[in-house]
């Protein structure tokens, strides 16, 4: 059969990469793909970025499945245009996937249906804003309503960061706007709600629905800097499992979070389809908190995940697309995954695209290096985005899966390079 993967990131190549290796597939195309992608005999990039388009070549090609990577194609409509055509997809309707494409949709969803989260305001008025933020004090997170490329958040500790912030996002002011915002067609909003305190989780599950399958755990590092310093990006590294997610957590969370969150979600007559991810947090009692949905998988939590997948997910994504996920369960390699995101000069904010990549190691099944920002020429991969590369390494415990993972990073160069040093530090922890 052919699968078709939507995206250009490291999330779309370690699932191209995952599907690729199921005995059912002939080929994985990818669209648009990257240099990675590129350079795997087994995928091939698609130049094909228009919606339309893309379900005209699925059609043409008989694709017997397309899964979606990234949000912007879900919030335009991707899934209901090939739905439309009677292509089998994986992924929310437009409607469905308003979860991710406002804050504002989400914490509303979240307060009529009991499903834990912090307290919140949404403004779109700057001087109620910065009057919200004065009587609220600091620490306080302050976010974007639209689609932000995981970069639509502001923990700001001072008050000083909050009232930037605000301008930034609501007036275009200088020094807080984050990249990539989308601006909702009423105008800026933003979330304005209180910190709260512990740690964060990534928790993934399936949903066909009507039933839940959850993925392994992951905790990701929002950070630019070691010791969770400097401004938030959109992911520099991940490791499955999240010893935070304890057994009696996840089951927390699975009746306190994503059961209500898939029932409120039919009940308000948008049945959630496609990977639903909560992003937690989790206090030191145990006690979860949503911090916001996605509607796609993380990055660069994908990449451990898919490294740590025994399963088929060809037959995984067949079930989910069936509405059969009661009958089938997932198998995962007991070992930690972990990997290490290198960056290029000048991210979060002024990216540099055009350096030339060298030492890339041989892949294995044990050490895997997923491409995202990077272009494939004939004689040379470049970097073509912020996020170049995620390292994933396997091991028996964090450290050794984090020590792998630095050795296989030890050989890549390119100018301007940056990667954290301390990927899993709160594991390590534990």
């Amino acid at each position: 059969m052919k699968v078709l993967v939507i995206g250009s990131g490291g999330r779309e190549h370690a699932l191209a990469w995952r599907l690729a290796a199921s005995p059912k597939v002939q080929r994985v195309y990818v669209a648009p793909g990257n240099g990675g992608t590129a350079r795997d005999l087994r995928l091939k990039n698609v130049a094909i970025t228009d919606m339309k388009a893309l379900a005209d070549f699925a059609q043409a090609e008989k694709m017997a499945l397309t899964v979606v990577g990234p949000e912007a194609a879900l919030a335009a409509g991707v899934v209901d245009e090939f739905r439309v055509r009677g292509l089998r997809i994986f992924g929310p309707t437009r409607a469905a996937a308003r979860l991710e494409g406002s804050k504002a949709f989400a914490k509303d969803f979240m307060r009529r249906h009991g499903i834990p989260t912090a307290r919140h305001a949404t403004f779109n008025d700057a001087a109620a804003a910065h009057a919200h933020v004065d009587k609220q004090g600091a620490p306080v997170v302050i976010k974007a309503d639209g689609l932000a490329a995981g970069k639509g958040v502001v923990v700001a500790m001072t008050l000083a960061e909050a009232h930037e912030a605000v301008d930034g996002m609501l007036t275009g002011g200088e020094g807080g706007s984050p990249l990539g915002v989308q601006r909702n067609r009423g105008g800026a909003r933003i979330v304005i709600e209180e910190y709260l305190q512990g740690e964060e989780a990534s928790f993934i599950v399936l949903c066909d629905g009507h039933h839940v399958l959850p993925l392994a755990t992951s905790q990701d590092h929002k950070r630019l800097l070691d010791g969770d310093a400097g401004p938030n990006t959109g992911g520099m590294g991940a490791y499955s499992p999240a010893p935070v997610v304890t057994p009696n957590v996840h089951a927390k969370v699975m009746h306190e979070i994503i059961q209500p969150t898939l029932a409120g979600m039919a009940k308000d007559g948008l049945p959630f389809t496609g990977f639903l991810y909560a992003g937690l947090m989790i206090d030191a009692h145990g006690n979860a908190k949503t911090l916001e949905f996605n509607t796609r998988l993380g990055d660069p939590e994908t990449q451990p995940i898919m490294m740590r997948l025994k399963s088929d997910l060809v037959d995984v994504l067949m079930h989910a697309t069936d509405g059969t996920l009661d009958q089938i369960e997932l198998e995962w390699d007991r070992h930690v995954a972990l990997g290490v995101v290198i960056a290029a000069a000048g991210y979060p904010l002024n990216p540099r695209k055009g350096d030339v990549i060298v030492g890339l190691p041989v892949d294995s099944e044990q050490a895997m290096v997923f491409h995202a920002g990077t272009a494939a020429h004939r004689t040379a991969v470049t970097t073509n985005g912020g996020r170049v590369l995620c390292v994933t390494a396997l091991g028996d415990t964090v450290k050794s899966a984090q020590q792998h993972a630095y050795d296989t990073l030890a050989s890549i160069q390119f100018e301007g390079m940056q990667y954290r040093r301390d990927i899993g530090h709160r594991a390590i922890k534990h």
